[in-house]
């Protein structure tokens, strides 16, 4: 849930054409192309550990698809909040879930993400739009009956497990509904409460009392331990102090052993990541931790979101345009993370406007839709740990009719910035819902770059190489022990041209295109890589 967001300098026009690149670096090349040639002096390459640069962690390898339960798929007309934030119907259930399993399992995701489903007294606190929402409940222990039961939710994990998908609850653990926790726990614990403040829409865990850490313990294991569920999603995670998440990840991961080790195959993950919506600095000191002494193993990496979405688009505020640099800027690198941290990207969420809207939001050209977003994707798929796709991505989704911000009434339109990606789920076969032939090409085609990934541990899991990050051009190598690849992305209009120096790169005979499957063959002191339009581009060292 939305409690500040990041911003990165002032307000560009919506009515501006963003389809130049900042920064410089090109030269000109033959035919039109400008040629980028790497820089004289390369930046060091870093070498320390990270969490997923070669260590083979399932975690590192996830690729999760988030799904906004009150929003997604009605399907038991029986079980609906009718009312909410955004602009779907808010009939959204579980059982709308367990339909679309098959449809979210042939993307190529190995995960899910359900907003929370636990009980929040509804109508009890004066706002079931809220309350629909799942974010301040009132029992941590029963399914919101607006949206199933527990038997739904055990037939959903097992349905999930069935098909190879991991099962991620969201843990609201900083807060919970006006009328407090209504009942004690199975062992019988209450959390202390406090006041929020005037105008808060409920009331925070206070965490000075020791109730409060012995009842979210239970919570965090009883559903690994009786649901089989794979792990957590944080919300608001600087509402714990880092001592409160040791404890929780340590029953989390000891309830997880304990599956695994009765030969248990799912809800052995133990997966936590937490949501600080803010920058660098505060991410570290509110989620991870020192290295020397982590709390959360995993957080959202808010400040590469926003460089990607102004490399390729425009973030919320309208600034975009920014060109391949910001992608490597000091404020969003990896590096400022401890050795132990895998941060999760991300190009949306529930709280974000969806990537389509932000795209007609900066007056982009309309033919380009598609190209850009394949670009985004393909930044997402080349780098190292999880990475989290927001439903109606893989269809390109945007909110016809919305593209500049809403700021009168927005709430009662469902179009404020923090609402309006909670549309309706877009699920063929299930929702009425038919492609077009560019959706279901996009959607073909993500699956397919998720496949590649999956499929090619150097790209979850390598170490990062820089080669280029300015003008237009952004450029990795990937490596684990086993292979290279070379990861180029294009975020401007103007086909370029990249000379990559062979010598960064191992003795080999080629570089093969791993979607295209054209071969470069590797000579001299470089090669030069074509580089269309709004592309990413995979080559794999042989």
């Amino acid at each position: 849930m939305k409690q500040g967001t990041l911003r990165r300098g002032g307000l560009i026009g919506a009515a501006l054409l963003l389809s130049a690149c900042g920064g410089s670096g090109t030269a000109g090349g033959e035919a039109g192309t400008p040629v980028v040639n790497p820089p004289i002096a390369h930046p060091p390459v870093v070498t320390a550990s990270r969490a997923c640069y070669g260590d083979d962690q399932p975690a590192c390898n996830l690729r999760t698809y988030q799904v906004m339960v009150e929003s997604f798929v009605d399907g038991d007309g029986a079980t609906n909040y009718g009312v909410g934030y955004g602009p779907s119907q808010h009939n959204g259930d579980l059982q709308g879930i367990i339909d679309s399993l098959d449809h979210i399992k042939s993307l190529n995701v190995n995960a899910i993400w359900l907003t929370p489903v636990f009980d929040s007294c509804a109508g009890q606190g004066g706002d079931d739009r809220l309350d629909g929402t799942g974010y301040f409940a009132c029992d941590f222990f029963n399914v919101d009956p607006n949206f199933g039961s527990n038997a739904q939710l055990k037939k959903l994990v097992d349905g999930a497990h069935q098909r190879g998908l991991y099962v991620f609850l969201d843990g609201v653990f900083g807060h919970v509904g006006k009328v407090g926790v209504s009942k004690p726990s199975p062992e019988g614990r209450l959390p202390a409460l406090k006041s929020g403040g005037a105008g808060y829409p409920g009331q925070l865990v206070d965490y000075s009392q020791p109730e409060s850490l012995a009842y979210f313990k239970e919570v965090a294991r009883y559903w690994v331990e009786q649901y089989g569920i794979d792990g957590w999603r944080l919300d608001q995670a600087y509402q714990l102090g880092l001592d409160d998440w040791r404890a929780i990840r340590a029953e989390v991961e000891r309830a997880s052993a304990a599956r695994k080790a009765a030969g248990q195959q799912w809800g052995t993950l133990g997966y936590m990541v937490g949501e600080v919506w803010k920058g660098v600095d505060e991410i570290r000191a509110q989620a991870y931790g020192p290295s020397d002494n982590p709390a959360l193993s995993s957080a959202f990496d808010f400040p590469l979101r926003y460089g990607l979405v102004q490399a390729l688009a425009v973030e919320e505020s309208g600034k975009g345009g920014q060109g391949a640099g910001v992608l490597d800027a000091s404020w969003n690198r990896v590096e400022n993370y401890p050795a132990h941290a895998m941060p999760n990207l991300i190009l949306g969420n529930h709280d974000l406007v969806r990537f389509g809207d932000l795209l007609e939001r900066g007056n982009f050209n309309p033919a380009d839709y598609w190209q850009r977003h394949k670009a985004a994707f393909s930044f997402m798929a080349a780098r190292s740990g999880p990475i989290t796709l927001y439903y109606g991505e893989e269809f390109g989704d945007e909110v016809p009719g919305f593209a500049n911000q809403v700021t009168t009434d927005c709430a009662a339109r469902g179009l404020c910035d923090d609402h309006v990606a909670r549309s309706d789920g877009k699920v063929p076969g299930v929702t009425g819902f038919v492609p077009s032939g560019e959706q279901a090409e996009l959607k073909q085609w993500l699956s397919d770059l998720l496949a590649l990934r999956a499929a090619h541990p150097a790209l979850y899991q390598g170490e990062r190489v820089k080669l280029v990050a300015e003008g237009c051009v952004y450029g990795d190598i990937k490596q684990t022990a086993a292979e290279q690849i070379v990861y180029l992305l294009n975020v401007s209009t103007t086909p370029l041209s990249y000379n990559l120096p062979t010598g960064k790169l191992r003795s080999g005979s080629a570089l093969v295109d791993l979607q295209s499957g054209e071969s470069l063959a590797l000579g001299g002191s470089s090669v030069t890589v074509e580089l269309p339009p709004l592309t990413g581009r995979f080559l794999l060292w042989q």
